[in-house]
């Protein structure tokens, strides 16, 4: 369960990281995409994949390839979710997205379906009726559209990442250090091609700070993925048990963070349904 720790810990700190950037004015959306460049970096140097054969037959493109789409392209609607909706909405959202692979753990890894679980995602709906997307009054139609819409794309998009990565994991005959070589690859590809649109299309100014700033942000995204992948290896047989257990640790740290760092406010109704998020992973892990 270090692996999960680990991972847990470095999650929250990459929402930490876009969160007081924003708050500093720096550049959040190119901070992300600068992140890539050292993840890719230090997957190759500190986990020494060795060679990699692009046309190995055996390599499952039709993994890696949402996958490196969907890393960066979900990382900015992350960025975007916190910046309109704050830390606590957006970590709930990615956990509450544990339905996703916890259906995926049922359907497709063969695990076996128990009442208890059934209770946790009932009481897991009513926790995102809740949690997200309602905000206080006065707030312009606007902000409060896109407070619902990114953590609403959030909760689907890291459902799906973590299905993947889950499935790149079950590979035992590619080592994971190459798997995550080739992802962080195709990440960084769609990374500049997201940049290149922001600086040339969409003409915002360069931002130097972004990019020292992405430096910090991707040895945690690095951390982040390589500890989860890790924990999937230590427990093949169970991947509920690494699914709750991350997110539960992700809603109460990142809880802690947003409250206690940022003095974010939640409504009663927030707050309720923070408290029943929490409580419908324990229901998913334990029952």
């Amino acid at each position: 369960m270090i692996f999960v720790f680990l991972s847990v810990i470095c999650s929250v700190l990459v929402a930490i990281c876009i969160k007081w950037a924003k708050g500093k004015g720096i550049n959040h959306l190119q901070l992300v995409l600068w992140n890539y460049p050292v993840a890719l970096l230090m997957t190759w140097v500190f986990l020494n994949p060795g060679p990699v054969r692009w046309n190995n037959p055996i390599l499952p493109w039709n993994l890696y390839l949402p996958l490196g789409i969907l890393l960066p392209t979900l990382f900015l609607i992350i960025a975007l979710s916190i910046e309109y909706s704050g830390i606590v909405k957006t970590e709930v959202a990615q956990r509450l997205s544990l339905f996703i692979p916890l259906t995926a753990a049922f359907l497709l890894f063969g695990e076996r379906i128990e009442s208890g679980k059934i209770t946790g995602l009932a009481v897991g709906v009513i926790a995102i009726i809740c949690s997200i997307g309602w905000s206080k009054g006065g707030e312009k139609s606007g902000k409060q559209t896109s407070a619902i819409i990114y953590p609403a794309i959030v909760f689907i998009g890291m459902g799906c990442i973590d299905v993947l990565f889950k499935q790149v994991a079950q590979h035992k005959e590619i080592l994971y250090t190459a798997s995550m070589l080739i992802i962080f690859a195709l990440a960084l590809l769609v990374a500049c091609g997201c940049l290149f649109y922001l600086l040339f299309w969409k003409k915002q100014k360069f931002d130097i700070q972004s990019m020292f700033g992405g430096l910090v942000l991707g040895v945690f995204n690095f951390g982040n993925i390589m500890f989860y992948m890790k924990a999937h290896r230590a427990i093949p047989e169970n991947p509920s048990i690494v699914f709750t257990s991350m997110n539960i640790g992700v809603i109460a740290f990142g809880a802690l963070a947003g409250i206690f760092l940022f003095k974010e406010k939640l409504s009663i109704l927030n707050k309720a349904g923070l408290g029943l998020a929490v409580i419908s992973v324990l229901l998913i892990a334990y029952l």
